[in-house]
């Protein structure tokens, strides 16, 4: 839709200017300017293909000037086109509008952005600022406005002007500059920015002051009264600084009580309004504003692609919310690390009561199959049967080691901000041998509980009924399912994912009950004080507050697992979850049901197999995708890669133990980094 005009490419500079006409219709005007852009950035010759999109826009603009200074009569029509459509178009959202959101909601923001790129746009318009997408629809063109020269600015100004020094241009930046400091004021007193900046910088009420010194300045410049100008300038631009500094508290106050993207989305907005209000400014009061203007120009055209990316703008109000879940997730993640024999001791029982939850667990979800309900409602209660498993281990305090990675993640990546000395890195190193001992633990606590219980119960089961509890149709299933030979090692990977998911909605939920303060509102909510009592409801408050990030990590992860794949199927994505001590279990009560002769078959060992990549996949995918969330919201870039790998490798080849065991002492750990 950009290279709109590009269908008429025998257009040269003879035929436009013959074409100019003043006094045709707006749209016909308007399309001609987009044709002179047009011819402006397009090379039409292999010579000119060479000279690259910067240099030949300007070589142009001096092969135009030349020609309308040997041709007034061209000169004239070329000045009345374009001083008419100044004339006759609305240029006051040029300045006001071209890069902010209508309205200061993120989404609204991407439905409009969506629109900009499935729609054409039309030159049959009066506003400035919609038909500014159409005269500069590609990025370079911020760079050759911004390398036109001082002469080059001076001759286009005199061709357009002649010898007046007329200053009609300043009546819509005028207005804009009203506009903008309208918007920014109101913004500035809204509840939503104004309760989150700093009191102490709000005192003298800078906001407030704004709207009256813009019409000071304003009516100072229409006066054409340099004094006046000179005082209303220095104090508006003293009250704007005053105004950026007290928004520039926001992200503080955000980072102690929760963020939300529309909160920063609406800061991001004024701290740019205030960006074009200085840029207005400087235009208006230079005494050769040419430079400026163009300048100004090609921020336009900057701001105009920027706006045009839903990348960019998903990327850019997320950062800081990634960051806060990754925080949390960091906070849960240091409860996972194991730093001494003592830790290594509480995480195997923690493991091992995890694993004895999930013996129930493996058994329900025979159940569930077996009662042969729809896709969906097996799906639906196959994840309330482990999201109540996980729920109930995260109460007791236990442990499901394929958790842990996704929670680790984002602590290792606070680690890794701190490098750069050698003492550092070592420090780092050791808690990587943490987490994997870590790691280790807890699937060790996890399986060796699951498979022995659930072949203990199968046997039992047998003993007093006369058959296993999972017989010989499931246990087959289970051989078919779990083989590495199929595609297991695709769904670990996908439940890796899944897990690596819980931990973000965990983030999320818990920042979410942060921003809005339900932690004070259980504690000092009336209705509820009259229901509990104070002290109960003090301790109603600080329960949510330390479980809620566990209740929503478990119970997202528990439903995922379940009804994902059964959704994922009903759109033709046949995808399914492998869960490394839910396979364990499974495997285990397959082998009750058909004995001692499974140890035969090559499909156990294959399944065996499977249940070890698995695990690996489980850790290291989740793993990996929360420490890259974690290293990109904190703007963490490894540029010594080889460096950390080295010192890694080092530390496993001089002592491997480190890796699977505790230290012998409590006084061998490594201090963990600060």
């Amino acid at each position: 839709m950009f290279g709109l005009f590009r269908a008429a490419p025998g257009w040269d500079l003879t035929a436009l200017l013959n074409a100019a006409e003043p006094r045709a219709s707006l749209a016909k005007r308007n399309l001609w300017l987009a044709r002179l852009l047009e011819w402006l950035r397009h090379p039409v010759s292999r010579d000119e293909a060479s000279t690259g999109t910067t240099l030949l826009p300007v070589l142009r603009i001096k092969h135009l000037l030349n020609v309308l200074e040997r041709n007034p009569e061209h000169a004239r029509a070329f000045a009345g086109v374009l001083t008419s459509i100044w004339r006759d178009v609305d240029a006051i959202g040029l300045f006001a509008d071209v890069g902010f959101a209508p309205r200061v909601a993120l989404w609204g923001e991407f439905v409009h952005r969506l629109r900009q790129h499935l729609l054409p746009r039309t030159a049959d318009t009066t506003d400035l600022a919609e038909l500014f997408d159409l005269l500069f629809p590609e990025q370079a063109d911020e760079q050759w406005l911004l390398a036109l020269d001082d002469e080059l600015l001076q001759r286009l100004s005199h061709v357009l002007l002649g010898q007046a020094r007329n200053k009609a241009w300043q009546a819509p930046m005028l207005s804009g500059l009203t506009t903008l400091v309208s918007t920014v004021r109101a913004s500035g007193l809204s509840a939503t920015l104004r309760r989150r900046m700093s009191a102490d910088l709000l005192a003298n009420q800078p906001f407030e002051q704004l709207a009256s010194a813009c019409d000071d300045m304003v009516d100072a410049l229409r006066a054409g009264d340099a004094d006046k100008t000179g005082q209303a300038l220095q104090y508006l631009r003293a009250l704007l600084e005053a105004c950026r500094a007290a928004a520039a508290t926001i992200p503080d106050h955000l980072e102690a009580h929760g963020v939300s993207v529309e909160i920063v989305f609406a800061l991001e907005q004024m701290q740019a309004r205030i960006e074009r209000i200085e840029a207005l400014l400087i235009c208006l009061v230079a005494e050769q504003p040419q430079r400026e203007l163009a300048r100004l120009l090609a921020s336009l055209v900057r701001v105009v692609h920027e706006r045009r990316s839903i990348t960019q703008l998903f990327s850019s109000h997320y950062s800081l919310l990634a960051r806060k879940v990754a925080e949390r997730s960091a906070e849960t993640g240091e409860h996972y690390i194991t730093r001494d024999r003592a830790d290594y001791g509480h995480m195997l029982k923690h493991a091992a009561g995890g694993g004895a939850i999930i013996v129930g667990t493996t058994f329900a979800k025979f159940t569930v199959i077996a009662i042969g309900m729809s896709a969906f409602w097996t799906g639906f209660w196959a994840g309330a049967n482990y999201a109540m498993s996980f729920l109930i281990i995260h109460l007791l305090h236990w442990t499901v080691a394929t958790k842990q990675p996704a929670m680790t993640a984002p602590a290792m990546a606070q680690k890794l901000e701190h490098i750069e000395r050698d003492a550092d890195l070592q420090s780092f190193v050791d808690e990587v041998a943490n987490l994997l001992r870590s790691q280790f633990a807890g699937i060790l606590g996890n399986l060796a509980v699951v498979a022995p219980v659930v072949l203990g119960v199968q046997l039992l089961s047998s003993l007093l009924f006369g058959s296993p509890l999972v017989g010989e149709k499931s246990a087959h299933y289970v051989l078919h399912s779990l083989t590495l030979l199929g595609p297991s090692a695709l769904y670990a990977a996908f439940t890796g994912v899944l897990l690596f998911a819980s931990s973000m909605v965990a983030g999320w939920f818990e920042n979410w009950f942060v921003l809005h303060r339900l932690e004070s509102a259980i504690a000092w909510n009336p209705a509820i004080i009259a229901r509990l009592g104070a002290s109960r409801a003090q301790r109603w408050a600080k329960w949510w507050r330390d479980n809620v990030s566990g209740i929503a990590a478990n119970v997202s992860l528990g439903m995922m697992l379940g009804l994902v794949p059964v959704l994922l199927d009903f759109i033709g994505l046949p995808l399914d979850v492998r869960h490394v001590t839910l396979s364990t279990g499974q495997l285990a009560a397959a082998v009750g049901a058909l004995g001692t002769d499974i140890f035969r078959l090559a499909d156990f060992w294959w399944c065996v197999a499977g249940i070890a990549v698995t695990g690996i996949l489980n850790l290291s995918v989740s793993f990996y995708l929360a420490l890259k969330v974690a290293l990109r919201s904190r703007g963490i870039r490894l540029a010594d890669r080889a460096r950390v790998s080295s010192a890694i490798w080092r530390r496993l080849r001089e002592q491997p133990r480190s890796f699977l065991l505790p230290p012998k002492a409590s006084s061998d750990a490594s201090p963990p980094a600060s």
